[in-house]
């Protein structure tokens, strides 16, 4: 992702130098007084308590007239309580169902207040349909009652109070604020190595630091990072993102009554970084992700479920680079193990005092009693760590590849043939070219794309001939077709003219508004470079 602020940069340059490291991080860390304004709006939230839920499963609608799209349960006590959200679409139709996953291990030790759900991501919408199955002599819910009015100077009212918790099940409705333009990611390109992937900072998407309470907790170093997901729909856009990031924090510390959002960073399928709990992004903040592992560990969250699918491409290469960078500064091998002591508790596999051996990339399940990330975001996790180890390297031809998926570059090249086409391997990320155009290079030419062009290989003498041109900054432009073998040429169309190869004399001609003319042949000179843009844009006569 390309970073529209350069101190991820300024971190690269000085990772060796300790004092200025030092200061680096207090620049990172997120101060809560003064607070900034917030760069997003708040959320909106509404509780609404499901009446008449016995034992067994109960399927409630519930309608509101402000649109909402994330929906979340809490209780005194989801033992042994199941739920699952559908939304109802434009249409009318029904989407899918998602389970709403019980946070189990996430949250503050030994607190009082509701045990809630993850927040569910169902899409904008005014009507959902909750299915909730609880034990079959679970007490059967109240009565709805009405709202009760925020309390003056609040804002909102505590889920702590006036409602016995042990007894309801409460639905709570959120509907995110819109992102500001300038958070939008801009086209997607690979982080250089040894460069962090760039943050969006809790004031950027809109953090309220009035609704933290205390200040943050610090261990005494980072020894491991823990991967969780955020459950819900894996159907949102880049631009719900960082609403999403706000609506949890509200939802952690207003309606669950949380000091402060539990992970300390969160990624979307977008390779968005999101700035979580407060305190400092590389400093040892100490999160509530991992019950009974929360100490001395670092915890960053997937946006979506990944039980049946992996996490994107980019999403899966940004969350293991932002590993490794954590804990490359942290001295902490990505492929090594560590011996934890387990803090005990409900929601741990481990009692108290007993000190398990696990990998320093491990994920909630490895210690918790819960199937966060998912099965497939389980499967991934070896190359999670293999990425991270690899943070200051280059990247090879399959890493390159790995990056390039999912683009029109991509396909162009795969069904070419991929790593045996006559292009062959990827050497180098895709890139910038002048306004919209992409491309990436390959071992024998180069991709290269725009809106108005569209994916086209350029080979040989024909690129470069065109590449001493000025490539697409040149008076030809840039290319609309691949070669056309032709008995005594080889010709490729340009959006201001045609190349013409002379199989015979080895030689390129070029024709623009129907005036041939012969170019200098290339092979005495080097190739032209188009990552550093070396050859200045010529137009011979």
């Amino acid at each position: 992702m390309l970073c529209r602020r350069r101190r991820s940069t300024l971190i690269a340059a000085l990772a060796g130098t300790v004092l200025l490291m030092a200061l680096l991080v207090r620049g990172i860390t997120a101060t809560p007084s003064p607070a900034p304004a917030p760069a997003i709006a708040a959320p909106q939230v509404a509780q609404r308590p499901l009446a008449a839920l016995g034992g067994g499963e109960t399927i409630r609608e519930i309608h509101q007239d402000t649109p909402f799209s994330m929906v979340a349960l809490t209780s005194g006590d989801l033992t042994g309580t199941t739920a699952r959200v559908r939304a109802k679409k434009a249409d009318g139709s029904w989407g899918p169902w998602y389970d709403a996953e019980t946070l189990e291990g996430v949250g503050p030790t030994g607190h009082g207040g509701p045990r809630g759900t993850e927040p569910v991501f169902v899409g904008r919408t005014t009507t959902v349909q909750i299915a909730v199955t609880r034990p079959p002599d679970a007490p059967t819910t109240g009565p709805a009652t009405p709202e009760p009015a925020p309390r003056p100077g609040l804002g909102y009212m505590p889920a702590t109070v006036e409602q016995p918790f042990g007894e309801n099940v409460t639905a709570v409705l959120i509907s995110p604020p819109e992102t500001p333009a300038d958070l939008v990611p801009l086209p997607n390109a690979a982080t250089p190595p040894g460069q962090p992937p760039h943050i969006i900072n809790r004031a950027e998407w809109g953090a309220d630091e009035g609704m933290r309470c205390g200040e943050p907790r610090y261990d005494t170093r980072i020894q491991a990072g823990v991967v969780h997901h955020s459950a819900g729909s894996n159907d949102y856009t880049p631009q719900d993102s960082a609403g999403i990031v706000r609506s949890i924090y509200e939802y952690h510390t207003r309606t669950l009554g949380w000091c402060d959002i539990a992970y300390n960073a969160l990624v979307d399928k977008y390779g968005q970084v999101f700035e979580g709990r407060a305190g400092g992004i590389l400093r040892p903040v100490e999160g509530s992700h991992t019950g009974g592992f929360n100490h001395n560990t670092w915890g960053v969250a997937m946006l979506g479920n990944f039980t049946d699918v992996p996490p994107t491409p980019i999403q899966l290469r940004t969350t293991a680079r932002l590993l490794g960078w954590v804990l490359g500064q942290a001295g902490v091998d990505p492929r090594g193990t560590v011996v934890l002591p387990s803090e005990g508790g409900s929601f741990t596999k481990f009692p108290f005092g007993s000190s398990p051996t696990l990998p320093t990339i491990f994920t909630h399940r490895d210690v918790g009693n819960t199937e966060c990330p998912g099965n497939a975001a389980y499967a991934v996790m070896d190359q999670i760590r293999d990425i991270a180890a690899r943070f200051n390297d280059p990247p090879g031809p399959e890493q390159l590849a790995e990056q390039l998926r999912g683009g029109a570059i991509f396909a162009k090249w795969d069904s070419l043939g991929g790593m045996n086409s006559f292009l062959g391997k990827p050497t180098s990320p895709e890139a910038s070219g002048e306004g919209a155009t992409r491309y990436v290079t390959f071992e024998h030419g180069a991709v290269y794309w725009s809106p108005a062009s569209g994916a086209e290989p350029v080979t040989g003498e024909l690129y470069n001939a065109w590449g001493a041109l000025g490539f697409e900054r040149g008076a030809l432009g840039l290319p609309t077709s691949a070669e056309i073998a032709e008995p005594l040429w080889i010709v490729q169309n340009f959006q201001h003219g045609t190349l013409n190869f002379d199989r015979e004399k080895g030689t390129v001609t070029r024709v623009v508004d129907g005036v041939p003319v012969d170019l200098p042949r290339q092979t005495d000179g080097p190739t032209p470079v188009q990552l550093e843009r070396f050859t200045p844009p010529i137009n011979p006569a």
